[in-house]
């Protein structure tokens, strides 16, 4: 089936949505409220990170379930199923105080969002098959869609926190406002995935075809490796930035300019990366865009330069995404289409391992002597390694 550009772009734009959702408010929100959280419940930062940890394991889990549940389950049914489950889990966060059962609940919704995220990225992959001169302007315009749910919280966080101020825990308030956000991302998935399922092969029909469905780990060793030290090192920036510039002095309309901007950049990596996604099917892509990660992770961390803070975040917008989708780009490059959901499924289950070690990793060296600046120097080093991973993964001889 061939299509126009035009309706696979609407397609992607509406399927962005999802990863609005699963990244950009159910996972980045958080750093956000950490800071208000932080003190209220007066919690140390391996706590905090904890909690983004908890978030990441839940995120490994749904991960490791996927390619058993896409078995069953159309990835249609999974992307709006998931996204429900993950607005509901970001509400019930705001009825709790106990640490324990905010684990819990950030556990569930790394889960949620783990089902969104995946079926999201294979529905877009598909949607690059239709239109393969512009693949990776599809799977872009699909991750991007993360930025959108990060400007929408920066927004959204700090006018409710100051309007609900001299509440109670005030910031329950705005895990119920990002949870009514997520409710309304859910209706308008409906469209894509009512769309989309019209395409979709009857089950079996693939590997009637003779066509094999499994992933060989071995054969992506380095870039697998890289793609977890990401997951290590971009999260400590994610979940701590807001934290470091409050310690640093920063007003509340500066820490919104800065994760609005952040937001702002990842949207518009769509088109900024698009031709390397489709020029590179070994690991090259990855690995630039892990170096420049790496460069945006350190910059807050050597200087308390406002300007040099922003610079950062429209380095780290501009291009932590684009990494993810650099490895939907490769399995893509190097697979056949009926193994594209286990090679999606698994650098999702390594990058939600990296997940887990980062938070508590960089809380665990902020609580010591030197501070957020040093973890995030850690998070840095690891995104570099990753580079020099990534860099020796060689495209596949199909």
């Amino acid at each position: 089936m061939s299509l126009s550009l035009r309706p696979l772009f609407w397609l992607a734009l509406a399927l962005s949505v999802g990863a609005a959702v699963s990244l950009g408010v159910t996972r980045f929100a958080y750093g956000l409220l950490l800071p208000g959280m932080r003190t209220d419940l007066d919690w140390s930062y391996t706590l905090a990170g904890a909690m983004n940890t908890a978030n990441a394991v839940g995120y490994l889990l749904g991960a490791l379930a996927m390619p058993s549940l896409m078995r069953r389950v159309s990835p249609t049914v999974l992307l709006w199923a998931g996204s429900l489950m993950a607005a509901l889990f970001m509400g019930l966060c705001g009825f709790f105080t106990d640490a324990t059962v905010l684990l819990l609940q950030r556990l569930l919704a790394g889960v949620a969002s783990a089902l969104v995220f995946v079926a999201g990225g294979l529905l877009a992959a598909r949607l690059g098959s239709h239109a393969p001169a512009h693949a990776g302007l599809l799977l872009g315009v699909y991750y991007g869609g993360t930025g959108l749910g990060i400007s929408l919280s920066a927004l959204l966080v700090p006018w409710v926190l100051d309007a609900s101020a001299g509440q109670l825990h005030n910031w329950r308030f705005a895990w119920w406002a990002l949870a009514l956000v997520c409710f309304a991302a859910t209706a308008l998935l409906r469209w894509p995935a009512r769309v989309m399922v019209q395409w979709e092969q009857p089950a079996g029909q693939a590997t009637a075809a003779g066509v094999p469905e499994v992933f060989a780990w071995s054969r992506f060793g380095f870039s697998l490796a890289g793609y977890g030290m990401f997951g290590v090192g971009y999260i400590g920036y994610m979940t701590f930035a807001v934290a470091l510039l409050r310690t640093q002095g920063a007003s509340a309309s500066a820490i919104t300019v800065f994760y609005g901007l952040l937001g702002l950049a990842v949207v518009a990596s769509s088109r900024i990366w698009a031709g390397l996604l489709d020029r590179h099917r070994g690991g090259g892509a990855m690995a630039r865009l892990n170096a420049l990660l790496g460069l945006a992770v350190l910059l807050p961390a050597v200087t308390q330069s406002f300007a040099v803070v922003v610079v950062s975040g429209l380095l780290f917008g501009g291009v932590f995404l684009s990494i993810v989708a650099s490895s939907t780009a490769l399995v893509r490059h190097n697979l056949p289409p009926s193994a594209w959901a286990t090679g999606i499924s698994a650098f999702t289950i390594v990058f939600a391992a990296g997940q887990i070690v980062g938070p508590t990793l960089v809380g665990w060296i902020a609580d010591g002597d030197g501070g957020l600046e040093r973890g995030l120097l850690v998070s840095a080093l690891a995104l570099w390694l990753g580079a020099v991973l990534a860099w020796r993964q060689r495209p596949l001889q199909n």
